[in-house]
């Protein structure tokens, strides 16, 4: 059984209310009483995409001195900058290219992907992220269960916001899961609010953002709820390949 927490939309900018929510949520998941297998961060990790702010997130999720109880698996959202990103966030050094990454796990792999489209909100998989995807995939030979793990959902999700801006060229993404029965699943972020549906057969969790809350239509017209507390998810795939979601707050 694969246990893993989930956190999406931290959009820190160096401001103190951003920094403080994003610590509340760190130190909630240090404080687990249980173990977790890895911690994933699906993007707009910055707001800006600039050094500092990725310097910030590196000191926050331990990914500069190695605190963190956990491997912490991150991939870039439209708010993020892929050469900041890599030098300041990742100790690596400042290339354009997709950030794609894999970690294996005794009981599943989950494949951090690259949707972000440099210069633009929406979000794509390009052809070099699905060249690394199948090989990644080829390497696994099928026997484990995946994740797929990126910023933007590839279907609406009923809120003008997120819907005006999400993964172009979703039939593509769906041609790979047809193709590849070993994908248990996809997990994203972008839409600030937790949600749970399908895509392509699969089951697709969007992540709850820890910076604010999206409204939904029919909760009122302001469509950011910056008092909501920041949230989190846990999923667990289980030896059966099947991917369940818990979401929780954080005050």
């Amino acid at each position: 059984m694969l246990v893993l927490a989930h956190i999406s939309d931290l959009h820190l900018d160096g401001s103190a209310r951003a920094t403080e929510r994003a610590e509340r949520v760190r130190d909630r998941l240090r404080e687990l009483p249980g173990h977790v297998d890895a911690l994933l961060v699906t993007g707009d990790i910055a707001d800006h995409g600039t050094e500092p702010e990725y310097e910030e997130a590196a000191r926050l999720l331990g990914l500069r001195d190695g605190d963190a109880p956990f491997p912490v698996l991150t991939c870039p959202g439209n708010h993020d900058s892929r050469a900041p990103y890599r030098k300041a966030l990742l100790g690596l050094p400042g290339a354009e290219g997709p950030v794609n990454s894999v970690q294996v796990f005794d009981d599943g792999a989950v494949l951090m992907c690259d949707s972000s489209v440099p210069g633009s909100d929406d979000g794509e998989l390009d052809e070099e992220t699905y060249d690394w995807i199948e090989a990644t995939l080829d390497e696994l030979d099928g026997g484990l269960p995946a994740l797929l793990a990126f910023h933007h959902p590839p279907v609406a999700l009923h809120q003008p916001l997120p819907d005006s801006c999400r993964l172009r060229h979703p039939d593509r993404l769906a041609g790979l899961l047809a193709r590849r029965p070993e994908i248990a699943g996809l997990i994203t972020g972008h839409a600030h609010t937790p949600a749970a549906t399908s895509f392509a057969g699969r089951p697709l969790i969007v992540g709850p953002g820890v910076t604010w809350t999206l409204r939904l239509p029919w909760e009122g017209d302001q469509v950011a709820d910056r008092e909501a507390p920041p949230g989190l998810a846990f999923h667990v795939l289980d030896d059966t390949g099947r991917l369940t979601s818990h979401f929780r707050v954080v005050t």
